[in-house]
């Protein structure tokens, strides 16, 4: 509903954290950044507005790749057809919020056997959220 509260999550990094990272007995637990966007909801209904948007998206995406494809190189119609099953919206931020757990509470000795975990963990996640470990610390990514 145009003018509606809204919220969008927008999750950073995150990862499990093993209790045998630490130096002493502990638990696990789960380290994350997100931020919240908070504010009305406005629906856009501009055919030259959402190809825009799509356009970019697409552009930011495929722009690492050795062929970059472009909305331009699917036939007009059936863009056209998609476009007609996609709903244009913004939320015009009124509030931020954002949170972050990781492993700020440990001892030095800790957070020297979490960001080492996270390293050869294998997790999706992993070297993001260590760099965000140390840098809580004070270290340098």
């Amino acid at each position: 509903v145009d003018g509606a509260d809204a919220t969008a999550l927008f999750h950073g990094p995150h990862g499990y954290v093993s209790p045998t990272w630490y130096s002493a007995p502990g638990v696990p637990t789960w380290n994350y950044a997100v931020v919240h966007a908070h504010g009305p909801l406005r629906i856009v209904d501009d055919a030259t507005w959402l190809r825009a948007h799509l356009e970019a998206l697409t552009a930011q995406n495929e722009k690492p790749l050795p062929q970059p494809w472009a909305v331009s190189d699917a036939p007009h119609e059936f863009t056209q057809k998609l476009m007609g099953n996609i709903i244009g919206f913004e939320i015009v931020i009124a509030r931020l919020s954002g949170k972050w757990k990781v492993s700020q509470n440990q001892p030095p000795q800790n957070i020297t056997g979490v960001t080492e975990g996270l390293k050869t963990s294998g997790q999706r996640d992993a070297s993001a959220m260590a760099a965000l470990v140390e840098e809580a610390r004070g270290n340098p990514r």
